[in-house]
């Protein structure tokens, strides 16, 4: 397999976290993603993913998958062991309600191409884009401390093994503290977090910090 990445994606973290946990390799392709002339934004790379973005996982029948939940899916299906998802349905649904909470309300208000369209198109500057990330991030993760808190019977997000939703709370987390949050304001999201950064597959493929 191959893997489109770029290392302070979140969504490629995600990604990498997930093929850590299975014990499966990909092989790396780098994909810049700032700026104006990032390869992200090129025909070339836009003939590999029109969206443009990052991750995409080549497979080894030659199948492009994009989009880091499908692509973290697609991987739980080919290796089961160990498993991403819960035993029950609602279980299941609960995982996946978190981690789109987190891919569809927070981080796809976040990306550099969103910072390019509110410079060009209303003419932020980069405190008032500083600000626009800053509120989407902290009322996102309240709303996700709610959604663990009032359904939490484990160690993890949902349940006693980490799996999809942790994969994506994750490096959210870990770019909300960079960004100066105090993950203390969210109390399960804080213990869940702490949890995880033990554990290599988390702790070693979390999103590289913005240079």
């Amino acid at each position: 397999m191959k893997l489109y990445q770029n290392e302070i994606s979140s969504a490629t973290s995600r990604v990498r976290i997930a093929l850590a946990l299975k014990g499966l390799t990909a092989e790396a392709l780098p994909v810049t993603i700032l700026g104006e002339e990032a390869e992200s934004r090129q025909a070339g790379y836009r003939s590999v993913n029109p969206q443009g973005l990052v991750p995409a996982l080549l497979t080894d029948d030659g199948v492009l998958i994009t989009q880091s939940l499908a692509i973290v899916e697609y991987l739980d299906e080919i290796k089961p062991e160990p498993p991403l998802l819960p035993d029950t349905a609602e279980g299941r649904a609960l995982a996946r309600s978190i981690a789109l909470a987190i891919a569809a309300e927070i981080h796809a208000l976040l990306p550099p191409r969103i910072g390019l369209h509110l410079r060009a198109a209303f003419q932020a500057d980069t405190d008032a884009i500083t600000a626009w990330s800053r509120h989407w991030v902290g009322e996102g993760m309240a709303a996700v401390e709610t959604m663990i808190a009032g359904r939490r019977q484990g160690a993890f997000a949902v349940g006693d093994r980490p799996g999809i939703a942790d994969i994506f709370l994750f490096p959210q987390a870990i770019s909300a503290r960079r960004m100066g949050f105090d993950l203390a304001q969210w109390p399960d999201i804080a213990e869940i977090v702490g949890r995880l950064e033990a554990i290599p597959a988390f702790q070693e493929n979390a999103p590289a910090p913005r240079r």
